[in-house]
């Protein structure tokens, strides 16, 4: 009886063992290899940054800038310009709905921050809007001097404009709001554009306006929140197979840097399975508390694989780009 308990428990020893080889195996990208460089992601442009420390979602960030190095501004054609210039494959850009049916480029729940106007640009027609001074509220010192007060008149650019200008060119689009009428908007909007153009674009935002893009266009490039845990928690629960959950496949995933080690295969044998579903990984910095933080010094990328050739999500394209395009 001892006996036999004893070749039991050999073979359940045996048995882990195996198991374990097998996901470490399955799982470790020290035999992978990738060729070519990272993505890198420029967010809003090239544009004033500004301190993260206490940021909430009404912080007015034009109050709050950093003295300016460069003339841009956020979400508008000189910066995205400015970005492709410096280096960057895709540029993110947030859209809001207008009055007029439209949709403009730009960030803040409301205008009072950063332009001369008040209220949301859904209370405007485009045209209203592009008599705007979307530099009106900058300051770099607590409101002594305004930089680019009277130098941002007519920037604010409608989507339409910014495809027109970059016909081209990746973008990501990100819906500022929960509202599903959004994403519906959107959809009908894209449903006017070659399909060869929609698959150059990519949309996030919240899990309402994102669904019902979706539902009106299934094969379109689109993250939320929600997608993102369809996707990841069943690959946290048995990844370590190589399943791969259909959620996963043809998509957008902002990763937090804190979170992609506990990804089954992080990074390389992860983004080679990612990029076998059409699915664009994008890593992020911080735990995911805020998905803006990015990748913005030479410092930042010691934190990654120094081989890693996924996707970067930045702040200062102009500073990371010549590391990866110019052999830095």
């Amino acid at each position: 009886m001892r006996r036999l308990k004893r070749i039991f428990k050999s073979k359940i020893t045996i048995s882990l063992l195996i198991l374990i080889a097998f996901i470490y195996a399955n799982n470790t990208s020290l035999w992978v290899h990738r060729d070519g460089t990272p993505l890198l992601l420029a967010h809003r442009g090239l544009a004033q940054t500004f301190s993260m420390e206490g940021i909430e979602n009404d912080t007015c960030t034009a109050e709050r800038i950093r003295e300016p190095e460069y003339p841009y501004l956020e979400n508008t054609i000189p910066s995205i310009d400015a970005a492709f210039q410096a280096g960057a494959d895709v540029v993110e850009l947030d859209i809001k709905p207008t009055k007029d049916g439209e949709f403009a480029v730009f960030h803040d729940w409301t205008l009072d921050c950063r332009t001369n106007l008040k209220g949301t640009t859904g209370d405007y027609t485009m045209a209203e809007l592009k008599r705007a001074d979307i530099g009106y509220g900058y300051t770099a010192d607590g409101g002594k001097t305004y930089p680019f007060r009277g130098q941002g008149v007519g920037l604010m650019p409608s989507l339409e404009e910014v495809l027109s200008r970059f016909p081209d060119e990746e973008l990501l689009i990100h819906i500022k709001s929960n509202d599903p009428e959004e994403g519906r908007q959107l959809a009908r909007y894209f449903a006017t554009l070659p399909a060869s153009r929609v698959d150059q674009l990519a949309v996030y935002g919240g899990d309402e306006p994102i669904a019902a893009l979706k539902d009106e266009l299934p094969t379109v490039r689109a993250m939320s929140k929600e997608t993102m845990k369809s996707c990841l928690v069943p690959y946290l629960a048995a990844g370590w197979t190589g399943y791969l959950p259909n959620a996963c496949k043809h998509t957008e995933l902002h990763i937090p840097e804190k979170i992609a080690p506990l990804l089954w295969g992080w990074p390389d044998r992860f983004l080679n399975r990612m990029d076998r579903a059409d699915t664009r990984v994008i890593v992020v910095g911080g735990d995911g508390s805020d998905f803006s933080s990015g990748f913005d010094s030479p410092a930042d990328l010691k934190r990654l694989k120094a081989d890693y050739s996924g996707g970067i999500w930045t702040n200062r394209i102009d500073r990371i780009a010549p590391l990866y395009r110019h052999g830095g």
